[in-house]
């Protein structure tokens, strides 16, 4: 979910169990729908700035996403602190289950440069396409 309908979300489903610790952080977009290029560089950096300084101070075991481009710079602050011997953190990715034959471009960018521990699709021909891509049905 983004932005206010993820706070939103946390209040409107009285969440319970260990669902009940999670915690909701609104990360900085990296590009704005019809941004300017140039002007995305500095949004992008501002992104990744915030997000890296989000995981080193979170710590996060485990970070699962769904593909919206805020996606990139939090795996890749995880993935960074992870091959630097920071904290281990596994990336797992869910692909939307709108992407029927192709990937979105922030799947592309995790399958191929192999940050996400699990690529989980939800098409059988997309885990055809795309070997390491397991299919998980759909994930409601």
């Amino acid at each position: 979910m983004s932005g206010n309908k993820a706070m939103e979300a946390e209040k409107a489903y009285q969440l319970e169990g260990p669902a009940k610790e999670c915690e909701l952080y609104a990360i900085p977009r990296s590009r704005e729908v019809g941004q300017s290029y140039f002007t995305s560089v500095f949004t992008s950096l501002n992104s990744c700035l915030y997000a890296a300084s989000l995981v080193w101070q979170t710590s996060p075991d485990i970070v699962i996403v769904n593909g919206p481009g805020t996606c990139i710079p939090l795996c890749g602050a995880a993935f960074l602190f992870s091959k630097l011997f920071v904290k281990a953190c596994d990336i797992v990715y869910v692909e939307s289950i709108a992407r029927t034959r192709t990937l979105s471009l922030s799947g592309k960018i995790l399958y191929h440069s192999r940050m996400a521990r699990v690529f989980l699709v939800q098409w059988e021909q997309l885990a055809k396409q795309y070997r390491r891509a397991e299919f998980a049905g759909r994930l409601y």
